[in-house]
């Protein structure tokens, strides 16, 4: 049998357990929580009265827990909405990352390029490959092994390279059997639709089903094609190709006979008028 020290002379009494003496765990309790501030406080712990008085348990001081937060973060439409729009950017990334991996269409030359089917010369500068949609009867292209996305990028250092390739278009003009009838340009799109540097070499009749619209025609017809030697000229005087503003807007431009520059009201009737100047 045990008597309570702290209860006084006026209630003093036997306990089989001090811990059964409110006034003993009340101590006890202050005791504790002193203890634990001074060790604990620098951690921003804050303990919570128990509400039943019960401060001689065995329960310990609440702590703030992080999957209590994801909880109500998770529950809270605002935080979902936010979490929803710094994903969106994220999927898009990836998106786009993939794709330029498993091929985008505008990386489409650097996958053909590599095809032996449509290769018709290489050697260690540059590959020539047949246009998978020619807007004429002959339609090559002339590309760097070399991994140079777009005139913006060439310089100065490159002029060597260009020159040569310039060089490979003219001899596949001199191996065409109708280079006597059929009159060809060698040039660029001043903004291409493709990835990957690359000279056209065309023969100006245009006779092909893939010519069918506008934009394809004023690609090849207006400024917006420039030619191999201005591209060359431009590296060799300013070390970089200038693009002139507004360039995109020729694409809108009406059809024209690039021979005799009739303007003609659509595509077919252009088609047309140009067996006058290319009989079959």
């Amino acid at each position: 049998m045990i008597k309570c020290p702290f209860a006084g002379l006026s209630a003093m009494r036997t306990l089989i357990n001090p811990s059964d003496c409110y006034i003993f765990r009340q101590l006890c309790w202050v005791e504790v929580q002193k203890r634990l501030l001074k060790t604990k406080s620098a951690r921003g712990i804050k303990f919570r009265e128990d509400p039943t008085g019960d401060h001689g348990s065995s329960k310990r001081p609440r702590e703030p827990s992080a999957d209590k937060k994801c909880d109500r973060e998770a529950l809270n439409p605002k935080v979902v909405k936010q979490t929803e729009k710094q994903s969106v950017p994220l999927q898009n990334e990836e998106a786009t990352k993939s794709s330029e991996s498993f091929g985008h269409w505008s990386q489409g030359l650097k996958t053909t390029m590599q095809d032996p089917k449509m290769q018709v010369y290489k050697d260690d500068k540059v590959v020539v490959i047949k246009d998978k949609y020619p807007k004429a009867r002959y339609h090559w292209l002339v590309l760097p092994w070399q991994s140079i996305s777009s005139l913006k990028v060439l310089r100065g250092e490159h002029t060597d390279l260009l020159k040569h390739m310039q060089q490979v278009a003219e001899q596949m003009v001199q191996k065409c059997p109708h280079k006597s009838s059929l009159r060809f340009r060698k040039g660029y799109h001043a903004i291409p639709s493709m990835s990957h540097v690359h000279l056209h070499v065309i023969s100006q009749d245009f006779d092909s089903p893939c010519l069918k619209n506008k934009k394809h025609w004023n690609s090849f017809t207006t400024d917006y094609f420039i030619e191999s030697h201005d591209v060359i000229q431009m590296l060799e005087t300013d070390g970089r190709v200038a693009v002139k503003e507004g360039t995109s807007e020729l694409l809108k431009l009406p059809l024209r006979c690039h021979m005799c520059r009739r303007e003609l009201p659509t595509i077919p009737a252009l088609k047309e008028h140009l067996k006058s100047h290319f009989p079959s």
